[in-house]
């Protein structure tokens, strides 16, 4: 939850900004929200009902925003408080790509993490809101714009095409960088029975852990709510080829005011739905109900800071031990025999799994000596090499992340940890827990036997959050 402090200081801001419209005037003091409503404007703000307060409990309300024909939408997210939960099942805010709930879904979002920019196809985007019976947080308030697609002399940013192969390309490429304040949007329909792929040959845009400032965001579907997002990326690595689920690809670029770099140039190309199948990250998180697609689209690799979940640190081993049940090798030159009385064969021992499984240090002494603090859901367990274990986190919240790789995927944050040690700390599929641990030269997040880990409740983010406030 956000200090008063900044709450006051953002109604006072909003209090002297221009663009209001009829339906969120301000009164002598702040502005005022309602649920819902008509806002027909060049620009101005969007908040939940009440904002600063706490929004009300089992409400929906629905906002339209029409700008001038010609123009696209962009929506700038300021503050953003919702209760959180990894697949936003209780309050959440959806934005569609027009004016109702019946055409694209350009995303659901909930938790703390303010979303980047979103922008629209047309001149009409629709925000809708709802809430559960408990745990409400302050709300949500963001900026609307009407933006003209970028034009620098034939070059359009953005457009609608039916061609079945072509280029996607940031404005100036590639003479010089992307301008910033940029907004692009392609919305590529190819023949019935067939798939787009696409395939990037350069691509530098500004760096972010959660690509909120410069970023190309890939969507199936079109014009109806059969889509979702493929995947956003930035960095200076380029995705994996992305192959769409349908006949239909939604592009959208946008880059912020500040850092510009030299941008990305793909190719995209149709092919027989069907032909072919790419390989898919099993530890990338999903939307709650994801449509069925007749081709499995790819869980893209996202680059820089959101990249390809690195492998387990590396450790020596010149002899390959034998494997027992349960048993997770030793990792150094020699073994160490087991003597069993059945007079089965020996099996290497783990040191460093021999311990009694209890964590190291108290919440606060762990908070401080971690690298990244996480609260997240476990989604998958799989036994990795060397008698570790592999774990799959949807992200909920990181208080600490450090240099942890942050993937994102549909409309989930996911991080890949490994667990030296098989059943230590204990985690169960399907749990939400507190996880501290440290990350290697890779980026990945590692967990020792005495690793902090704990269930996760939703009272134990105000802990975190005075915890995180506090020096160490």
């Amino acid at each position: 939850m956000m200090h008063m402090g900044n709450i006051l200081g953002l109604s006072l801001f909003l209090c002297l900004s221009l663009g209001w419209t009829s339906a969120q005037q301000s009164n002598s003091t702040r502005p005022v929200f309602h649920c819902g409503g008509n806002l027909v404007a060049d620009s101005g703000f969007v908040g939940s009902e009440g904002f600063p307060s706490f929004y009300k409990p089992n409400s929906k309300c629905s906002w339209h925003i029409t700008v001038p024909e010609g123009n696209v939408v962009m929506l700038s997210f300021r503050i953003f408080d919702l209760e959180a939960d990894s697949q936003c099942r209780y309050d959440y805010l959806d934005v569609y790509n027009g004016n109702s709930n019946l055409v694209q879904k350009l995303g659901r979002f909930c938790g703390t993490f303010r979303p980047g920019t979103l922008i629209s196809t047309t001149n009409s985007m629709m925000l809708e809101m709802g809430s559960d019976g408990e745990t409400q947080g302050r709300g949500f308030v963001a900026y609307f714009s009407g933006a003209q697609p970028y034009v620098d002399d034939q070059q359009f940013c953005g457009g609608k095409t039916t061609k079945s192969q072509g280029e996607i390309k940031t404005p100036n490429w590639p003479e010089k960088k992307y301008p910033p304040g940029t907004s692009c949007s392609w919305l590529i329909t190819v023949e019935p029975n067939m798939v787009i792929q696409v395939k990037f040959d350069k691509f530098v845009l500004e760096a972010d852990t959660y690509c909120r400032f410069d970023y190309v965001a890939f969507f199936n579907g079109g014009e109806k709510d059969d889509s979702r997002l493929i995947g956003r990326y930035c960095g200076d690595q380029a995705p994996q080829p992305i192959i769409t689920s349908g006949n239909v690809l939604l592009v959208q670029f946008v880059s912020d005011l500040s850092v510009t770099s030299d941008g990305f140039f793909a190719q995209y190309t149709s092919i027989p739905q069907g032909s072919h199948i790419p390989p898919v990250d099993a530890g990338a998180g999903t939307r709650a109900v994801p449509p069925k697609p007749a081709v499995k689209p790819v869980a893209p690799k996202p680059t820089t800071t959101i990249a390809p979940p690195p492998a387990p640190t590396q450790r020596p081993r010149p002899v390959k031990p034998t494997r027992g049940r349960g048993q997770g090798n030793t990792g150094q030159d020699k073994r160490v025999p087991v003597t069993r009385p059945n007079g089965k064969r020996p099996v290497a021992q783990n040191p460093l799994c021999a311990k009694a499984c209890k964590r190291d240090g108290t919440i606060k002494t762990s908070f401080c000596a971690s690298e990244f603090v996480i609260t997240g859901k476990v989604t998958s367990l799989a036994p990795g090499p060397r008698g570790t274990l592999q774990v799959s986190i949807s992200l909920i919240k990181a208080y600490k992340a450090g240099r942890l790789t942050i993937t994102q995927v549909g409309e989930t944050m996911s991080v890949k940890l490994v667990a030296q040690c098989k059943k230590c700390p204990l985690l169960r599929r399907g749990g939400n827990y507190i996880i501290m641990g440290q990350v290697n030269e890779d980026g990945r997040g590692t967990l020792a036997p005495g690793a902090f880990t704990a269930p996760y409740k939703a009272p134990h983010d105000k802990l975190l959050m005075n915890i995180n406030n506090q020096p160490c």
